[in-house]
């Protein structure tokens, strides 16, 4: 995945001229920061310099990953239709370009970002969106400017950032100001996992209704060392190549997510949580199902119409019930 034309043309502009050592050394902090999950209350973007780092090492990767959790979303709700978007934690605006180029119906955004120096990136950047876009200062702990409610409300690469004694709290807030669908994406390692595993909890608690990527709403089945997680390739600039000194001309982005609606639908049957394996004439895959239950199956030529879906599916696809 890329990020589209116009928003790689601005980054390319933004980026233009920089001394490559300081966006190297920038990258690298960044990177240190975010490995290490520090909340010692300065911002990871802190200034100008650390602002054009984002861009040129983490945002195609942020954007490929809300893109691909909205995939699934959308695909689970073809007819889910949102106008009005609120993002916390806005960053560049990741969350926007993804919701944009998914929902082309979105008519307003309200962008909350506590960081002067990427909130001004994210404005600049968002001012070629033919929508309405507010950007506002705002912080989800300490305080939120007053804003509607929406229908499609998203936190993304957050809640590594907040106190776990905090997280409670914030999903309140989050749910308070969703019309529709709330959704909370997080890095794909165990401890990703584990913040999304408590807010999934909290907002069943409120009644939420589960709409990705778990098919069932009962306990989270896998246990470690195991976790749930997905991956989408993205691929890499020579701006991104350059700056993470990297030869390969992509990378995995690893993302775990929660999709949680106002309104019941349908679950699918299950839903691939690893990659698929085996040889053409058979098929295994990793499935969390609708019972509840995580397991490996077994598709062969025998299965008709659904081993040709498991040749072709790839890891976080959906099995629906009528495959079968």
């Amino acid at each position: 995945m890329e990020l589209p034309r116009i928003l790689r043309e601005q980054v390319e502009e933004m980026l233009e001229g920089q001394p490559l050592d300081g966006l190297k050394r920038a990258a690298a902090r960044l990177s240190s920061r975010y490995r290490q999950e520090l909340r010692d209350g300065s911002f990871h973007i802190s200034d100008g310099l650390a602002a054009k780092a984002y861009l040129a090492a983490r945002l195609p990767a942020t954007y490929a990953a809300i893109r691909a959790a909205y995939e699934m979303i959308s695909e689970a709700r073809p007819d889910f239709a949102p106008e009005h978007f609120v993002d916390v934690g806005a960053g560049p605006g990741s969350a926007l370009w993804a919701a944009a180029g998914c929902w082309p119906e979105i008519k307003s955004a309200v962008m909350v970002e506590a960081s002067d120096a990427i909130r001004d990136v994210g404005r600049r950047l968002s001012e070629r969106l033919d929508l309405q876009t507010d950007w506002l200062d705002g912080n989800l702990i300490k305080a939120l400017p007053k804003i509607a409610p929406a229908d499609l409300v998203t936190i993304a690469y957050v809640l590594d950032e907040i106190e776990p004694h905090q997280i409670a709290a914030s999903i309140d807030k989050l749910w308070a100001l969703t019309l529709g669908t709330l959704v909370i994406i997080e890095p794909g390692t165990p401890a990703g996992w584990d913040r999304i595993l408590t807010a999934r909890d909290l907002l069943l608690s409120k009644g939420a209704h589960l709409i990705a990527p778990c098919p069932h709403a009962t306990d989270c089945p896998l246990t470690r060392p195991d976790w749930c997680h997905f991956s989408r390739r993205v691929a890499r600039s020579k701006m991104h190549r350059l700056v993470k000194d990297a030869d390969v001309p992509w990378e995995d982005e690893k993302y775990i997510f929660i999709a949680a609606s106002r309104l019941a639908d349908e679950a699918p049957q299950a839903r691939i949580i690893a990659p698929p394996q085996g040889p053409g004439g058979v098929i295994r895959l990793k499935l969390c199902q609708s019972d509840g239950t995580a397991g490996e199956r077994t598709f062969s030529k025998r299965d008709g119409a659904t081993f040709k879906w498991a040749r072709r599916a790839n890891w976080g696809d959906a099995l629906e019930s009528d495959r079968e």
